[in-house]
């Protein structure tokens, strides 16, 4: 582990990394599976300091710190899944004219050098869903998590190191935002991979140069919700999938646009239910949702609210604000047009939207400029799986709130949500390069 980490110490550290890449490559997977494995027994260990880690530096409530450590121990324990995907393939050549006589092997090898970048809404689990996967795959890896709460990622860290196999092929280093940057234009780092702010990661992709990239980015999920819906549990998953973690989720319910027959029962609803969030200290035994991570997090969502309460929305519950506590809060009367429902929000704000028919749902999403994310609620499946189908974006839950959980679907964007995809396999591919050996 590296702290406070400058330009000239940045570059040894990578030229460091660089020189290892061939005996990572040559460790024997079962050694790298066996490490992991003792990893995840050492979290389980120390996983009630590792929550508390999360509560303290990222303001996170009990549930939602403990349900960070359960993915992650999870995902330690799903790498013989994950490493599956390393599998070769042969292919025999007679299965066209010119290649008779000929056969061919093709296999995953390791990328070499690769540089994470990690944000601070899900410090430790984010950060070793690269972390995992680019070892396992016979990567070295530098890891830059967020500077507003590296704490958490340190502990993983301290452990990874205690493992032994690992000390030589990972680093983590913190610092200022723009070391990210600076090492990620390094001619040694053979790839980058990225999850934040779409802002940051256009700027990424301008200096990244010609090498691999994954980039994970903004997010705009809608929830979709029609006439004929089960409105109890459409909003029990409404609430939940807004308001976990502060909604400092890219994934978040960000915004519903519900149609007119249902909309003011729906409203009414979700009016009584936001009213039971328990929030604020995320030590009281009660609260299940914490604090945002600053108060210019907390400046940024306010302005949100503002702006689209000065566009005549209405404001149902909320909006009040003490240090990096934002109240939970639901507005109506939102229209296309605002902000609020356009730009990411990132934090506990439900704007609600009423629509005329679902085609117009399929429009408005099409035309935001985020595709990471969206649901749709109803009992008809034929209209469910035609929104499905036209709506652009990474991944869209059927009756359900967006949830990734340990990774065990594929996870990722369209449009400004980013490049490539995560997940149980997934990011072996991302972290991996085909090379075709041809028998002749």
């Amino acid at each position: 582990m590296y702290p406070n980490v400058d330009e000239k110490t940045a570059d040894e550290i990578t030229k460091s990394l660089d020189s290892q890449k061939d005996n990572a490559k040559n460790v024997p997977f079962i050694e790298r599976t066996k490490a992991m494995e003792k990893a995840k027994e050492m979290l389980e260990k120390y996983k009630e300091e590792t929550i508390k880690s999360l509560m303290i530096n990222s303001g996170k409530s009990r549930q939602d710190a403990e349900g960070e450590v359960n993915s992650t121990i999870s995902r330690l324990f799903l790498t013989l899944e994950e490493a599956y995907k390393l599998k070769g393939e042969f292919i025999p050549g007679d299965l066209a004219k010119e290649n008779i006589g000929r056969f061919a092997i093709v296999k995953k090898e390791p990328v070499g050098l690769v540089l994470g970048i990690s944000p601070f809404n899900y410090p430790l689990f984010i950060s070793f869903t690269k972390v995992i996967p680019a070892l396992l795959s016979g990567n070295v890896v530098i890891l830059k998590p967020a500077s507003a709460n590296p704490i958490p990622v340190i502990l993983m860290t301290r452990i990874l190191e205690s493992v032994g196999l690992f000390s030589n092929f990972f680093a983590m280093i913190t610092g200022e935002g723009k070391i990210g940057s600076y090492m990620a234009s390094n001619d040694l780092v053979n790839m980058v991979t990225f999850t934040g702010s779409t802002s940051v990661g256009k700027e990424l992709s301008k200096i990244i140069g010609i090498k691999k990239v994954h980039l994970e980015l903004g997010g705009r999920a809608l929830a979709i919700v029609l006439k004929d819906t089960d409105l109890e549990k459409t909003a029990n998953n409404i609430i939940k999938g807004s308001l976990s973690n502060a909604g400092q989720r890219c994934d978040a319910i960000s915004g519903v646009v519900a149609e007119k027959e249902i909309y003011d029962d729906l409203l009414k609803l979700l009016k009584k239910k936001i009213k039971d969030i328990k929030y604020g200290n995320p030590f009281d035994k009660n609260v299940t949702m914490g604090t945002m991570i600053s108060e210019k997090a907390v400046q940024d969502v306010e302005e949100l609210v503002n702006d689209a309460l000065k566009n005549r929305a209405k404001l149902e519950h909320g909006n009040k604000i003490k240090g990096c506590v934002f109240s939970p809060t639901l507005l109506s009367n939102v229209s296309p047009k605002m902000k609020i429902m356009n730009e990411e929000i990132f934090g506990p704000v439900i704007p609600v939207m009423k629509i005329d028919n679902y085609k117009e749902a399929i429009s408005f999403a099409n035309s935001l400029k985020y595709g990471l994310d969206m649901a749709v609620f109803t009992k008809d499946i034929s209209k469910a799986f035609e929104i499905s189908e036209k709506i652009k974006t990474g991944e869209i839950t059927i009756n359900g709130l967006p949830s990734h959980g340990v990774g065990l679907f594929p996870f990722g964007g369209t449009k400004l949500s980013g490049l490539g995809r995560e997940g149980i396999g997934y990011s072996i591919d991302e972290f991996t390069e085909i090379k075709t050996i041809v028998i002749a």
